[in-house]
């Protein structure tokens, strides 16, 4: 059973490790030439963030595997979140590889990324349909009920999981947004984890203590970007988390910043094809999207979207422990 003094120490080692970590690989970053390419159509403000070593995700994902494995042993739920995490922190590290290194914009072809994540999340769907989790989630303010959803478990986890990842992903393009907001979430998760008994509020803490030390260097002015290896890796982080917690469901509510940017990407893409259908040229239904662009675009600073950001997801973080009052 995770304790609370167990949570706690997880949260102080990982920081430590980040804390020690971060100002060793920036400079590495920079001598590597690991450097971020800013987007021409983007806000003018982001023009000065090229060159800003990115791939900085790796310093978090060190502390949080490096710590997590003293929670570890005997406990396969920590394990399977580890694994996770990991298998989605490569995937975003080979992306962000051959967009540094091999110079090709777009990293990985979409059906390379794709089915590499198809791969990680077929294993985690084997786990918990085979491993004894069950095909039961939490339903929200409904007391603790359980809905099983028995074989639409498969295709729910597929479409759940990928949709947290990429939501993430999405969610990471301002300097502090996606590490200050995922660092809500899995806070949230910790105090469930610990208030339901489950042995994986020392791993929470553990994503807890490496975000605290990145945000140190990653908030606004940024001094490195975590990339797709420390977005895809978070994604993989709050994805598999909830599942072993059986409480998917809930990423919609104390992640809904993630949902809202997919949603708001979705909206554009889908508008501005459907009116070039129509009408011969496509158009907007956002300035740019995600929509933390979208706000800059309408004269925002970015340290007033991300506060936003922020304090939106405290508050659906409080909403969430409204949903799981039965746990406390």
């Amino acid at each position: 059973m995770g304790s609370l003094e167990q949570t706690v120490y997880a949260i102080l080692i990982s920081f430590i490790i980040g804390v020690i970590l971060c100002p060793i690989m920036i400079p590495l970053l920079h001598k590597l030439k690991f450097g971020q390419n800013v987007r021409d159509d983007g806000p003018e403000t982001h023009l000065q963030k090229q060159g800003t070593p990115t791939m900085g995700g790796i310093s978090f994902l060190i502390a949080f595997v490096v710590t997590g494995a003293f929670f570890m042993k005997g406990y396969t739920d920590n394990a399977a979140i580890l694994l996770v995490t990991l298998g989605y922190g490569v995937i975003g590290f080979l992306d962000d590889y051959i967009k540094v290194v091999k110079k090709r914009s777009l990293g990985l072809r979409a059906y390379q990324k794709l089915l590499l994540q198809l791969i990680v999340t077929g294993c985690f769907c084997w786990y918990l349909y085979a491993g004894g989790t069950g095909t039961a989630v939490y339903i929200p303010f409904t007391d603790g009920m359980l809905l099983d959803l028995g074989i639409l478990f498969i295709p729910f986890v597929f479409v759940a999981m990928l949709g947290t990842v990429n939501g993430v992903n999405l969610t990471d393009g301002l300097d502090g947004l996606s590490s200050g907001v995922t660092l809500l979430v899995a806070s949230f998760f910790a105090i469930a984890a610990w208030a339901a008994g489950s042995t994986v509020s020392p791993v929470c803490g553990a994503i807890i203590g490496g975000l605290l030390a990145f945000l140190i260097f990653n908030a606004y002015p940024a001094k490195v970007f975590m990339g797709d290896t420390g977005s895809l890796a978070l994604g993989g982080f709050v994805a598999s988390t909830a599942f072993v917690l059986k409480m998917p469901v809930f990423i919609a509510i104390v992640g809904f910043i993630y949902l809202w940017e997919s949603i708001t990407v979705m909206l554009q893409v889908g508008w501005f094809k459907l009116t070039k259908r129509k009408y011969g040229e496509g158009r907007r239904l956002f300035k740019m999207a995600p929509f933390h662009h979208h706000l800059e675009k309408c004269g925002w600073r970015e340290t007033k979207v991300v506060t936003l950001f922020y304090v939106a997801t405290a508050m659906f973080c409080l909403i969430g422990f409204l949903g799981c009052k039965y746990m406390f």
